[in-house]
């Protein structure tokens, strides 16, 4: 009896060890601008942990996930108008990242600002996500970034290995189409939306950047532990991939994004190495994105 009751909490012991698949970190800020009521304040506050639950305690995947398995993400909304009480917009920062091996060091695999963040909430509300249905702003929204979180992490860990997740956030989009929401058209706001962001993810023209944000991951960043300079001829390779893309679309948001969110990592990276080496890597990450050259520039002091 006393070795059938071991075995039942053993067997709960793993069972409690399984967690979901995001480590989400919350915040709301709002516009010092915003004179906020008490109401105002409370209903932020809840916001805040509705937003928390609905990120970390939501079954986005069948995948089983320890606790030290999960995505670590951070989302910070700024709230900048309120125009009646429970209904707020303003911009949604969002970034993931994942560990390297064998180390404590963690690398940023997306960051962007959504500046197309409207939507409604009622105190006591729960977000609920439903697969194949728009129902509300604030959730399907969520639910997009949650699974283009999830895609862009089993990217790195295997080649194009995110491609269910991307599609799923891509549905998310189809979904959204009959909302008068912004953000989710191809002609919202340019090119610098969710729309846009994940048509490029799964578009054939982008599939070297996929396949750069694997080999920039697995050969690169997981290889530094051994080799840190055959470690960055790998994310040198992995990056030469982008110039292709930027051929055919340059300035492309995926792209940038990518590129951007890697500068003061490779900066650091290659505070050790060779000028020649150096300067192979600032030449190829200007050709990426002009624009930006004298951010790169840098990597040379």
């Amino acid at each position: 009896m006393k070795f059938f009751i071991l075995v039942c909490l053993l067997i709960a012991s793993v069972f409690n060890l399984r967690a979901q698949e995001l480590n989400c970190q919350v915040s709301i800020i709002s516009d010092a601008r915003l004179e906020l009521t008490t109401v105002d304040q409370e209903m932020i506050s809840e916001l805040e942990n509705t937003i928390y639950e609905f990120m970390n305690n939501t079954q986005w995947t069948k995948d089983k996930f320890t606790v030290e398995e999960r995505i670590n993400c951070n989302l910070q909304l700024q709230i900048n108008e309120i125009p009646v009480s429970g209904t707020f917009s303003g911009s949604l920062q969002v970034q993931s990242s994942r560990p390297a091996f064998n180390s404590s060091y963690n690398t940023t695999l997306f960051n962007f600002q959504d500046d197309d963040i409207a939507f409604v909430y009622s105190r006591g509300a729960a977000l609920l996500y439903a697969p194949n249905q728009y129902r509300e702003e604030l959730s399907s929204v969520l639910a997009f970034y949650a699974y283009y979180i999830i895609g862009m992490d089993y990217d790195s860990y295997s080649s194009r290995g995110g491609t269910e997740f991307l599609t799923t956030a891509q549905e998310i989009v189809t979904n959204a189409q009959s909302s008068r929401a912004a953000g989710w058209k191809s002609s919202d706001r340019g090119k610098n939306n969710r729309y846009w962001l994940v048509d490029n993810a799964l578009h054939e023209l982008f599939s070297p950047l996929r396949d750069c944000n694997y080999e920039y991951h697995r050969k690169g960043i997981d290889m530094l532990y051994e080799d840190k300079t055959i470690a960055r001829n790998k994310i040198e390779l992995a990056l030469s991939k982008l110039v292709k893309v930027t051929a055919t679309r340059p300035n492309s948001l995926n792209v940038l994004n990518f590129v951007q969110a890697k500068t003061n990592e490779l900066k650091s990276m290659y505070s050790e190495a060779e000028m020649k080496e150096k300067n192979k890597i600032v030449n190829l990450l200007k050709r990426i994105d002009p624009a930006n050259s004298s951010k790169y520039q840098e990597i040379l002091n």
